[in-house]
């Protein structure tokens, strides 16, 4: 939508506050800006608004628009006067409106900062969440266009208006006047209208995808008329699967007279079927699927599995036929999974679909399953059938132009029937949502990740992502940040889905190994002391152990309290014959399954080599109802005490001071109910003891970062006394200027220590030493000892290539260190000598803080050097980051124990540390502007620390759509 020549000329068109959202009922619709050529539009919309909601609008009867009100509606400058509307297939459904007003509540202009807002929703659309979608997107409008407040007169009889207010979590004050209520909104984004808008987000997007993966009609359109093809294809697995819904066949090509194809209603177009049709799966080639878009769209649909291949995946061509598609489905209201999509699959008893082309269907179960690849999710699908393993729901969404693993992160946040989120992703849309959903959903229930496509260059070419200039290394540092178990092989994520879906968390690190081969304990010990568990000895049973020899010993092992885990190993034992006996899988399975189920709640994995039958008896469960969770809270441990009892899933409103205790069942058990271990549950079992001990460790990390999450670290309230944060903006401001270059511009070393200083950090003087008479007189200033150093960008921070001469003691020392540095490496204004005092001894540390478009500011930390330049041994942390961010940051170094007394060396000040980690932080987070800090070196002694190099680089902010409207991306 374009502006005619009758907008005003000064403002254009502002086509970036067009914008597609979904509805509270999953539904989508199109928000953006009203122009002149609106004007039939509106007369339209006006008709079909009840008279009572005209009255609550006007306070008046009003039964029809005139022309100058057509026009006055119409007619926008963009800055005073701003009106948006909702469209849903081209027309009108809702229209807001704001007018600046002075403190007289007259038409007004900058500076003036308030406007006067009223909305008007049509009654057929009323309770869908249309004006409270509105509210957000005018007031981000108005905040860009200089106005602080909203005020608003209702009608007290209009209560559904006064909620959204009210409901909105801005600031506001309430007043009655005259007979109406006088509502003021303070348009300043709080906490509180923050996590309103995050809370409307997650219920309009996982009902958006519960309106897919459970409908209740479904039309294959494009079954074909001879057997074979993809539409045929999912018709049979929609019948196989026994889908409780009705099932239509839609083909063009039918013939007039064909009444069924597969026992199933045949029609030739959606429109035939009289009765409603909530999903259809299209399997036609490209060029027909905007008629079959059409076709769904105008007779109601809501959403659509588009199988068809020949989008973004084919090129420049394809991507502009993938953006068409989008903008038409969402212009009816619609939402897509696809195109190039395999399918979906909804276990639930309730619904059995199976709208896609998977040949095996799993077992009902409790894992859900993402992936955007069909290849990988048919070796997914078959892998997790081999071993038993059980579904929820299961997606594959091909080139996720609309549908991603974001919307089920969403879904699965609340969904009762999965307990353990698989993704396999090759590309991250929205990084900052990701992980803000995946820490959210990682409180209550595990999110297994594999990353395809890590290294630059690789994404997908049906994939749109943001560019991001961080490493992969620091991806998976952020996503294990959020509590994301992020694993490198699609097996492994199988092998840790199947143990966290089937068995209960483990309380820490201690494990028990037990089983009838000696060599197989000992392999299982290796792999758990190489992946940071603490195992106990293993105890051989001996090959002639028996079934029950078996079960006593895993139930001695379940009840030790110095036990968090079992693993038993197991080989064809020996029989009274003296064969190997391997035949009896079953029995062994039923012992240890009896074992567990009547010992305490603790994790079991068995190892196994050619014991026929036993992985599959241990698969097979009674039940598939949710493992129950007994929820432990406790203050929160030392980051690196790592064997510390390991909390439960802690439900989304749970509450838990330090040392409370929270009891919390999942799924099949109520609240204040003492859940009992289900019987003969699945014991996951794996050919290989690296694999199992694999899966357990990263149970026990998952657990590790549940007990700390349940109690959030803060950022310490003693910064604020030492932040002058007006100030630095202020200094900022001056620094970037009025028309600030887009690539941004690095501080002068006398800049960056000012602005540092005035967030507390205080960088080590350095006097410039152009000859030596001037290195003798800085050092004369600062006082000796002193250290001599080069500041060439090619040999800074490169001690190794003699570019630094430290513990200078006197005049004669300091010439001749300097004569040896320009002799070495080339004459003074190569090398930019600068004098800098000494600081006391120490660990040489590098502290960073960067702005990547895709991910947002990144805090980094480690050693100085080799450690973290050669080796990447460095830490992450997304900012903002709390006191615990901080203390886990330095100690998730490998090299984390040269900071704690290594080989007898004193421990360093690590709390001083910690806070220089804080205090940077704070200076990105907040000054946007701030887009790089690099402190090199920080020298951390036993008391104290000395930042001795500093960097500042300062850019306009990037845009920050995590913190703006809800709307869907835009590809």
């Amino acid at each position: 939508m374009q502006p005619t020549p009758e907008q005003s000329p000064h403002h254009a068109y502002p086509d970036h506050w067009e914008a597609d959202v979904v509805l509270r009922d999953g539904g989508t619709a199109r928000i953006r800006p009203i122009t002149t050529d609106d004007a039939e539009r509106l007369v339209s919309f006006y008709e079909q608004v009840s008279d009572e909601s005209k009255y609550y609008r006007f306070f008046a009867p009003y039964p029809r628009l005139s022309a100058k009100d057509v026009h006055r509606f119409t007619h926008h400058d963009y800055v005073d006067r701003v009106g948006l509307a909702v469209t849903i297939g081209g027309e009108f459904i809702a229209t807001v409106r704001y007018d600046r007003i002075d403190a007289t509540g007259r038409p007004a202009s900058a500076p003036a900062d308030e406007a006067e807002v009223a909305f008007l929703v049509q009654d057929a659309h009323q309770g869908r969440g249309v004006a409270s979608a509105l509210l957000e997107h005018i007031a981000a409008v108005a905040r860009e266009r200089g106005i602080r407040r909203f005020a608003a007169e209702v009608l007290p009889a209009n209560n559904k208006m006064i909620k959204v207010f009210r409901d909105a979590g801005y600031t506001q004050q309430r007043s009655f006047e005259d007979g109406a209520v006088h509502l003021t909104l303070d348009l300043e984004p709080t906490a509180e209208s923050l996590a309103v808008q995050r809370a409307r987000e997650q219920r309009a997007e996982a009902r958006s995808v519960q309106r897919l993966i459970a409908p209740g009609s479904v039309a294959v359109v494009g079954t074909g008329r001879n057997p074979g093809g993809v539409g045929r294809t999912v018709l049979r697995n929609l019948l196989a699967a026994g889908f409780t819904g009705r099932t239509y066949a839609v083909n063009s090509a039918f013939a007039a007279d064909q009444a069924t194809i597969d026992g199933v209603p045949a029609h030739r177009s959606i429109g035939e079927i009289s009765e409603p049709v909530d999903l259809a799966v299209v399997a036609v080639p490209a060029d027909r699927v905007p008629e079959a878009v059409t076709d769904c769209g105008e007779h109601g649909v809501q959403g659509l599995v588009v199988l068809s291949a020949g989008y973004a995946e084919w090129g420049a061509e394809g991507r502009e036929r993938q953006r068409e598609l989008v903008r038409q489905a969402r212009s009816y209201g619609m939402r897509i999974i696809g195109p190039n999509a395999f399918g979906l699959i909804n276990n639930s008893d309730a619904v059995r679909l199976n709208a896609s082309l998977a040949p095996e269907s799993p077992a009902p179960g409790r894992i859900g399953l993402f992936t955007q690849s069909g290849a990988i999710g048919i070796a997914l699908l078959s892998g997790l059938y081999r071993r038993g393993a059980g579904l929820s729901t299961f997606i594959s969404a091909g080139n996720r132009a609309d549908i991603s693993g974001n919307d089920f992160l969403q879904y699965w946040y609340e969904d009762p029937d999965t307990d353990v989120a698989l993704l396999y992703l090759e590309s991250l849309g929205n990084p900052r949502k990701f992980t803000r959903l995946a820490r959210r959903t990682a409180a209550v229930k595990p999110v297994v990740v594999v990353k395809g496509a890590r290294h630059s260059g690789s994404t997908p070419p049906g994939h749109a992502v943001p560019v991001s200039r961080i490493p992969d290394a620091t991806v998976s540092a952020l996503m294990r940040q959020a509590g994301v178990i992020r694993v490198d092989t699609v097996t492994e994520m199988v092998d840790a889905g199947l143990l966290l879906a089937d068995q209960p968390l483990p309380e820490g690190p201690r494990v028990a190994i037990l089983g009838n081969s000696e060599s197989l304990g000992l392999l299982t010990y290796d792999a758990c002391l190489a992946e940071g568990l603490r195992p106990r000895p293993p105890r051989d049973l001996t090959t002639a152990a028996t079934p029950q020899d078996f079960r006593d010993a895993l139930a001695e092992a379940l009840a030790d309290r110095n036990c968090d885990a079992v693993v038993v190993t197991a080989i064809p034992w020996v029989g009274e014959n003296g064969e190997a006996e391997s035949g009896d899988g079953e029995v062994l399975a039923a012992a240890l399954r009896t074992a567990a189920a009547t010992g305490p709640a603790k994790p079991v994995a068995v190892v196994h080599v050619e014991i026929g039958g036993l992985a599959e008896a241990l698969a097979a469960a009674t039940s598939t109802a949710a493992v129950p969770r007994v929820v432990r809270v406790s203050a929160p441990a030392a980051p690196d005490a790592s064997a510390a009892p390991a909390d439960r899933a802690v439900p989304p409103t749970a509450q838990a001071a330090p040392g409370d205790q929270l009891t919390q069942q999942r799924s099949d058990t109520g609240p204040g109910d003492t859940p009992a271990v289900p019987t003969l549950g699945r014991i996951p079992a794996y050919p290989a003891a690296e694999r199992a001990v694999r899966a357990l460790a990263e149970a026990v990390k998952y657990a590790q970062w549940r007990r700390q999450a349940a109690v959030p670290g803060k950022v310490p309230e003693f910064l604020d006394d030492t932040i002058d944060e007006a100030g630095a903006a202020a200094r900022i401001d001056a620094l970037l200027g009025p028309d600030p270059d887009p690539r941004g511009r690095p501080l002068s070393h006398d800049e960056a220590c000012e602005l540092l200083g005035r967030y507390g950090i205080t960088v080590r003087p350095t006097l410039p030493a152009p000859d030596p008479d001037a290195a003798v007189a800085a050092a004369a200033r600062l006082g000796y000892p002193v250290a001599l150093k080069t500041t060439a960008p090619h040999l800074r921070h490169r001690a190794d290539l003699g570019g630094v001469r430290l513990d200078v003691a006197n005049e004669t020392a300091l010439r001749r260190a300097y004569g040896e540095l320009t002799d070495l490496l080339g004459k003074p204004t190569e090398l930019q000598p600068v004098v800098q005092s000494m600081a006391p001894r120490g660990v040489d540390t590098v502290v960073r803080a960067t702005i990547d478009p895709a991910a947002g500011a990144v805090l980094s930390f480690g050693l100085a050097g080799a450690p973290s330049e050669l080796l990447g041994d460095t830490a992450h942390r997304l900012v903002p980051a709390t006191d615990r961010d901080a203390a886990e940051l330095i100690r998730s170094i490998r090299a984390a124990p040269v900071l704690f007394g290594w080989r007898g060396s004193a421990p360093v000040d690590t709390a001083a540390l910690e806070e220089l980690l804080l205090r940077v932080s704070r200076l990105v987070d907040d000054h946007p502007e701030v887009v790089s800090v690099a402190l090199e070196p920080v020298v951390v002694a036993t008391q104290g620390l000395t930042v001795l190099g500093a960097s500042v680089r300062l850019a306009p902010p990037p845009a920050r759509t995590d913190l703006g409207p809800r709307r869907l991306p835009n590809y």
